[in-house]
Formats: structure tokens, C-alpha cells, sequence
């Protein structure tokens, strides 16, 4: 039996004027798969090799709610449709993040309205959301998921991040910081988490990077203690990213900058 055809879902939003998802080859950047939709896209995320799914979500526009759509990719390029293989809705306010969850077998998603929800792939059903006592108080910015998929952290407005188990949606532990959180992610070798932000975009002309406080800063994944940071950006740090080997990063601002960052020993040797 043939397998079934690769999944790739849609996030819609205004990043891309002209409103399509495009499937690029790698080595060449050939354009193999364009999608277009009636409203801009934001976010595409692809399930694994052999099957490739992405999230979705738009902004409320006009009488438009937000939705998370997933596209079926089909073998033959001609045979492509348009048309979603699913479509979940029920969100009030934009969709920030939408990633696939352990096995592709949920997708979760938060926004600006504070809450993560973690949702069925196949069905589309509602399965768990975050409690609002405990979780986030302002729009969350950010979702990263660990190397092993077993938790994630996300980042707020709230001038926190925090970690997640990913099945449960059991809060792990929360970091708080002084300035709002735009960007986070999850070391794939040690137990320490980044989290990135600073001042909102709109005021970065009204004060030096000290006061935006434009730096990355590192926390104790288990301790929630702060480790350290690294300065460089003259503008809100909008996103990070470990490397794979854990012994680097990389970060992208306001100011245009995408900077690489290679740890020194001493980070490998931190003891608290």
C-alpha cells in the first residue's frame, strides 16, 4: 500500500503580503509548492521527513476569526488543491505559535490571548487548555519545544517565560524576568534556558540599549536562577535559537542583526 501523502499545515497572519505558504527545495530554494490563501500567511511548520505539517493561525480581520489550518501535500505537484485537510477554530485574538506535539498526534497552539491549547491533529478537538491562574496574564510571543519533545517553554508580555510538560500541560517551573519576553528556547545538552526581549519596539528611540535591556539572558532550567547573559543588539531580541551540538547560539533583534554566539568553557562548567 502506498503511504499517504505528506501533511503541511498553514499559520495565516500579515508577515506575508502576498498570501501564500511556498514549499522550497533545499540546496536551491526553488519554489515547489506554492499555497495561496485569502489572507496572509504568518507561520508554516512541516511534520517530520516523510510527512510534513504546519500550523497556522490569522488575525482576527473584519468578521475573520483566527484559524489553524493544515494543507495535505500532495505526490504529484499537479494534483495539488487548496482546500484544508483541517481546520480549527475557536481562538479570539491572533495565534502566535502552533507546533506539532509528541508523535504528531496534537498541535498546540498560543497567542495573544494567553492561553496555550493543545488540540487533536486529526480531529481537531479541543483537548487541554493552560490554567489562567497559573499561566500566562498577556499575550504569549514565543513556544519552544525541548530536543525530546517531553516539555516546552514559552515567553510573554508578562515579563516571564515558562515550562510546560508537553502531554498534561502541567506548569513546570516559571522565570521571570524584568522586560517583556519575545523570544526563548531550550538547550539541547544542558539544563539552561535563554529567554530574549527587551522594550517595545515603539519606545527603542527614547533610550539607549542598557535601559532596553536588549540582552540575552541564560536561567538554571531545574533552579530558575539566573546564569548569565550576553549583550550585543541595540534593539528587542525577537528570536533565539540554540545549535543542535548545544555549544552555540544564535539570535535576531529589532535592529537587523542576526548575531552568532559560541559559549566559552566556562559555560560548560557552571556550578550552582
Amino acid at each position: 500500500m502506498a503511504p499517504a501523502a505528506p501533511l503541511v499545515a498553514v499559520h495565516h497572519g500579515l508577515r506575508l503580503p502576498d498570501r501564500q505558504a511556498r514549499g522550497l527545495e533545499h540546496g536551491t530554494g526553488a519554489i515547489q509548492l506554492p499555497l495561496r490563501r485569502p489572507r496572509a500567511v504568518r507561520r508554516v511548520r512541516h511534520r517530520g521527513r516523510a510527512r510534513s505539517l504546519a500550523v497556522g493561525a490569522t488575525d482576527y480581520i473584519m468578521d475573520h476569526l483566527p484559524t489553524v489550518q493544515v494543507k495535505r501535500i500532495a505526490e504529484d505537484l499537479d494534483d495539488q488543491t487548496g482546500e484544508s485537510a483541517l481546520v480549527i477554530t475557536g481562538i479570539k485574538g491572533r495565534i502566535n505559535r502552533a507546533v506539532w506535539g509528541p508523535l504528531n498526534r496534537t498541535i498546540i497552539t498560543a497567542g495573544e490571548d494567553a492561553t496555550i491549547r493543545i488540540w487533536d491533529s486529526e480531529t481537531g478537538k479541543l483537548l487541554k487548555e493552560s490554567d489562567k491562574e497559573s499561566g500566562h496574564q498577556k499575550t504569549i510571543s514565543s513556544l519552544s519545544k525541548s530536543s525530546d519533545w517531553s516539555h516546552f517553554i514559552t515567553g510573554s508580555l508578562d515579563k516571564s517565560a515558562k515550562l510546560w510538560d508537553t502531554r498534561t500541560l502541567t506548569l513546570i517551573k516559571t522565570y521571570v524576568t524584568e522586560r517583556p519576553v519575545n523570544a526563548v528556547d531550550i538547550s539541547p545538552t544542558h539544563d539552561t534556558v535563554v529567554l530574549g526581549g527587551g522594550q517595545d519596539a515603539m519606545n527603542v528611540t527614547m533610550t539607549d540599549r542598557r535601559a532596553g535591556k536588549f540582552e540575552a539572558k541564560f536561567y538554571h532550567k531545574i533552579l530558575q536562577e539566573e546564569i548569565g547573559g550576553v549583550k550585543g543588539h541595540f534593539g528587542p531580541i525577537n528570536a533565539l535559537a540554540f545549535n543542535p551540538d548545544g555549544r552555540s547560539f544564535s539570535s535576531g533583534g529589532e535592529d537587523g542583526y542576526v548575531r552568532l554566539h559560541h559559549f566559552d568553557s566556562d559555560y560548560f562548567n557552571i556550578k550552582i
